[in-house]
């Protein structure tokens, strides 16, 4: 059970126009009550002696005891409103000065965030102001809130499954429209849904398995073996289908990787600055410049991208050059596309099969791969023309990433070849855990399957493989997580969400 009382700034760090201190927890509208009033004098404060401030003596054992502030009848009406924004200010505990003017918007227990009492005190955005008030706010016995726990809270209060809590980071790291449709598809628990059909069909399942185990001669055919298949069979269906619609369409939210690489000083570095149309790699006369991965978001046309600049690819006693070079190998082979790039000069002096051999070398076999030809300003335009019929195979372009000439045309192909065997047959797709565990799900119920088909060894094997798969699908949701993945999960919240 949650007792405690968290509170944490909810806002981005810096100065602006609003800034939003969250408090959730039992004592939230006791705590703001000590520090909020409606005029900018605390000695124009009404006083009582019906209601009094108190710390919880274990939660602030290690700090200095906090002022005692009579509550007022009329402060905590102001709160106990669910809802309702309240005019104010927010008053030193220990001076009594006005910190700021600011609006308290209370949300009361279930009808928050958190499924808790929360509220949220909006004040001017700035980081001296804002440390003052939170400072004032955990002196009252509060605590810091930790990563995520506002939105596990919100988990573990039942009010959202894990999928929908994982959404709330997809929908603030979004890197296109596309992939925040995804995100709010999740948070608003579509894929929620379909798993948790899932898993209650094979419970229903998995209880006649059980009866059958527990009452043999009073259960009878209460579980017929082409009824069962069937549902196994529709369950892996729908867990085979979300680990196809991952391997489709993943890279909308997560980013698709792409490598730019070759040999040296043949404008890798160049190429990637003109990609991201900013100054992002070192660019010189001098081959071997890049000597270590440089990585950076990109969005071309609503799809979003991470592209690397890697260590030019050649043969070097240079102990650094060859971890670069190593480690430019290790990422081309984690990539999902790579864009090979050739100084088109270099290509007409010493022929193209001598580029697919370097190319070849250093790509993998049916990896999705663009021989890009740089330098194009400084060649004729009718060897330029005969290029592509000379290299079938993958799609060539010839440009100029320093004068810009068909950057343009590489980004289309670049997008062209990205979405090429996109299905998105749902705006459902499950994000690498989920796939995981759908398909430790789906290999449990093949087995279940392969049971019941040949009668190969009994109810209990059967009851146990059903059981497996009825866990991993749990997993998905929450209701089957182990502490272990729920810390992993909430780790990559910021502080106050």
């Amino acid at each position: 059970m949650i007792t405690d009382t968290i509170a944490a700034i909810a806002t981005p760090p810096g100065a602006g126009g609003i800034g939003i201190i969250r408090i959730s927890g039992s004592r939230a509208i006791e705590v703001v009550c000590a520090l909020f009033g409606k005029k900018p004098r605390f000695a124009d404060r009404p006083v009582s002696t019906e209601r009094q401030v108190s710390i919880d003596p274990e939660l602030s054992a290690d700090m200095s005891p906090p002022p005692q502030f009579i509550i007022p009848n009329s402060c905590a009406s102001s709160f106990n409103e669910s809802h309702r924004v309240t005019h104010g200010y927010i008053f030193d505990t220990v001076t009594g000065n006005v910190l700021d003017e600011v609006l308290v918007i209370s949300m009361l227990a279930p009808r928050s965030y958190t499924a808790e009492d929360v509220i949220e005190i909006h004040a001017h955005s700035g980081p001296i102001v804002m440390q003052a008030i939170l400072e004032q706010v955990l002196s009252m016995g509060v605590r810091l809130a930790e990563p995520g726990e506002f939105t596990k809270r919100a988990f573990l209060n039942g009010r959202i499954d894990l999928t929908q809590a994982e959404a709330v980071v997809d929908i603030i790291n979004a890197r296109s429209a596309n992939s925040l449709k995804i995100a709010v598809s999740q948070s608003l628990g579509h894929f929620k849904n379909s798993v948790t059909h899932a898993r209650e069909e094979l419970i229903e399942l998995l209880t006649k398995i059980e009866a059958v185990i527990d009452f043999p001669e009073e259960t009878g055919d209460i579980l017929p073996a082409d009824r069962a298949i069937e549902v196994i069979l529709n369950i892996m269906d729908i867990c085979n289908n979300g680990i196809k619609q991952y391997e489709d369409a993943h890279f909308l939210r997560d980013g698709l990787k792409i490598s730019i690489c070759g040999p040296p000083n043949v404008g890798k570095s160049s190429l990637m600055n003109r990609l991201l149309e900013k100054e992002r790699s070192i660019v010189t006369a001098f081959p071997g410049t890049t000597r270590d991965l440089i990585e950076e978001s990109l969005n071309i046309n609503g799809i979003p991208f991470v592209i690397s600049d890697t260590a030019g690819m050649h043969k070097t006693d240079d102990p650094v050059e060859k971890i670069g070079i190593e480690r430019a190998r290790q990422h081309i082979l984690e990539s999902d596309m790579i864009l090979f790039m050739e100084d088109v000069e270099s290509v007409k002096k010493g022929g193209i099969a001598l580029v697919m051999k370097e190319l070849e070398a250093v790509v993998p076999v049916n990896k999705k791969t663009i021989l890009v030809l740089n330098k194009a300003d400084k060649i004729d335009r009718q060897y330029l023309f005969e290029l592509p019929a000379q290299i079938s195979s993958i799609p060539v372009i010839a440009i100029s990433a320093t004068e810009d000439i068909a950057v343009d045309d590489l980004r289309r192909k670049i997008t062209q070849i990205a979405t090429s065997n996109l299905n998105l047959s749902s705006a459902v797709v499950p994000n690498l855990r989920h796939k995981t565990a759908l398909k430790k799900a789906s290999v449990a119920l093949e087995q279940a399957r392969q049971n019941l088909s040949g009668y190969c060894f009994g109810e209990e094997t059967l009851a146990i493989d059903i059981r497996s798969a009825v866990d991993f699908l749990g997993e998905i949701t929450g209701n089957s997580a182990g502490i272990d993945i729920l810390d992993q999960i909430f780790s990559r919240f910021c502080i106050g969400k």
